[in-house]
């Protein structure tokens, strides 16, 4: 046989298939996990060669091809291009959170069908905080979770890795949160699950609220946002099946999901009024969160998935009822701050009269949760970066995730390195289109819409309208606006385009949380009258929702 000419060829033989065969499944592959890529049996012959037609070397295919075959095979393009052999072959190309896999690749001796989705002689797992944090708190040696989750991904087989994603996707947004409001039974005490109504539809969530919640019109960014943390609160949370902490670890390895260790912030108290938030906050390690409370969600999609939308014992125990989810200091409630993006316009030859554009994302594949699900940006978790108390604002969260997902910086995600800047939010160390934002307080308007618990994980949202007043900032830096890793891709919608932002709403792709989000922002937006908007009316839907289904 003819000695293969790169990695990638080498690999592809080891799999047995053609190169039609093998683009076939790439393709499917892609598509299960929300990637954007595309891939020719053209396009890899010249990869697999390492050259063009005409002799000249290859150059690096594009960031979405680049990042389907390195989720495929577990290593970096670069070795992927390179002569087996070679230097580069032996090279670490792992980046910290690309899968440490080999999907799919079948040996001698293990039929395709049954392959492991991991091949364990390569497999580097590269989540020793965690290992160590669930060693200690499930009272094992040290070095056990980090062999039973290699063993656990040993065994998975590949089907199972892309198959699970693609039956959770089915499952849409309205049958959640049916399945959360058929669990809880009808709210009390003031409290309701949030509801709106756009035209004939209603648009019904898993967000628990309560008319105090909403309509806060809170100023963010001028001392209305008072989180104050309480460095002496500490609720263990209890890890009740470790089998589910090692199956959620292994299942993140495998999927490429990004995780890192560090501190949450977890609420312990609220009090709200108009134009007021107080809130004390203490801290979690991540890890504690995602393999306890995290757990729900898939719990209840997988079971929605399988018809068995009654066997939830990890929701049993957890969050059994309302009065458990209400007790914010008895269990680990962590949580979020969402905002919509409404970036002001100048007039347009295309688009017509001075507008905001309106952006939303898909969620990728590689995030913890609300996976390939549409919600507004930026979405992040309330944490820390450096000072535990002056970050517990709601606008340092918001400012942060501003810099990560939208303007580009990686020096303030968390999941790609620690942090070493002592002042990440330093004007000296922002983006340029921060920099100008913030220059004049006047420019940009951050403004916090409403508070609820969403039931799906026990997760509290914050969910928050921010609004670049000066269409300045568009001619400027509209350009520069892309997504970040976690997510697979933006979309822009007018704020003076009524049918469409009116089907938006109703879309069933959407997160719960980044729907209620999304819905109070359009609400707040249309109320402000801007000639700019020409949105369509959103009516809150108040009281008891015992009866909605």
């Amino acid at each position: 046989m003819q000695t293969a000419r790169t990695v990638l060829e080498q690999k592809i033989r080891e799999r047995r298939q053609t190169l039609q065969e093998f683009t076939v499944w790439a393709e499917a592959f892609a598509r299960d996990r929300g990637e954007p890529a595309t891939l020719s049996v053209r396009h890899l012959q010249r990869l697999v060669a390492g050259q063009t037609p005409s002799g000249k070397p290859v150059g690096r295919p594009r960031p979405a091809t680049s990042r389907l075959l390195e989720a495929i095979f577990g290593v970096g393009i670069d070795v992927l291009l390179a002569s087996p052999g070679s230097d580069t072959d032996h090279k670490d190309a792992y980046t910290p959170w690309q899968p440490f896999l080999n999907i799919g690749a079948a040996s001698t001796s293990i039929p395709q069908d049954k392959a492991p989705a991991v091949q364990t002689s390569s497999a580097r797992v590269d989540m020793a905080q965690s290992f160590a944090w669930l060693d200690a708190r499930s009272g094992w040696n040290s070095e056990t979770t980090r062999r039973m989750v290699t063993s656990r991904l040993a065994s998975l087989a590949a089907d199972e890795v892309l198959d699970r994603p693609a039956r959770r996707r089915k499952v849409g947004r309205s049958q959640i949160a049916r399945a959360v409001a058929d669990y809880y039974g009808a709210a009390e005490l003031g409290h309701h699950f949030y509801s709106v109504t756009c035209g004939d539809t209603e648009i019904r969530t898993s967000v628990l609220t309560c008319d105090q919640w909403l309509n806060l019109g809170c100023q963010l960014g001028m001392g209305n946002d008072r989180v104050a943390l309480r460095s002496d609160a500490s609720v263990v949370q209890e890890v009740v099946a470790s089998d589910r902490a090692i199956d959620r670890l292994a299942e993140a390895t495998a999927q490429g999901i990004r995780m890192a260790n560090m501190p949450l912030y977890r609420l312990l108290d609220l009090k709200v009024r108009p134009g007021t938030i107080s809130a004390e906050v203490g801290t979690v390690p991540f890890i504690e969160y995602a393999v306890s409370m995290d757990l729900l969600e898939n719990e209840l999609i997988d079971a929605l998935a399988a018809g068995t939308p009654d066997q939830l014992p990890l929701r049993d125990h957890y969050l059994p009822n309302l009065d458990s989810a209400l007790n914010l200091s008895g269990r680990l409630c962590a949580g979020g701050v969402l905002a919509l993006c409404a970036i002001a316009r100048p007039p347009d030859l295309y688009r017509g009269e001075r507008d905001y554009a309106i952006v939303v994302q898909q969620r990728s594949s590689h995030v913890l949760n609300a996976a390939q699900r549409l919600s507004v940006i930026p979405k992040g978790f309330h944490q820390p970066m450096t000072d535990l108390h002056a970050d517990a604002q709601l606008t340092s969260t918001l400012l942060r995730e501003m810099e990560e997902e939208l303007f580009g910086r990686t020096d303030v995600d968390n999941t790609v390195e620690g942090t070493c800047a002592a002042a990440p939010l330093h004007p000296g160390r922002m983006s340029e289109p921060m920099r100008w934002l913030t220059a004049n307080p006047s420019r940009v308007r951050m403004e916090c819409t409403g508070f609820g618990l969403n039931l799906v994980s026990g997760n509290y949202e914050f969910a928050c309208l921010l609004v670049i007043e000066d269409d300045e900032f568009w001619a400027r830096y509209g350009g520069e606006i892309e997504a970040n890793w976690e997510a697979s891709e933006l979309r822009l919608y007018s704020s003076r385009d009524h049918q469409l932002v009116g089907d938006l709403v109703g879309d069933e792709s959407w997160s719960n949380e980044g729907v209620f989000a999304f819905s109070q922002a359009i609400r707040q937006l249309h109320e402000s009258s801007d000639e700019r908007s020409r949105l369509p009316v959103l009516r809150l839907n108040h009281g008891d929702c015992s009866n909605w289904y």
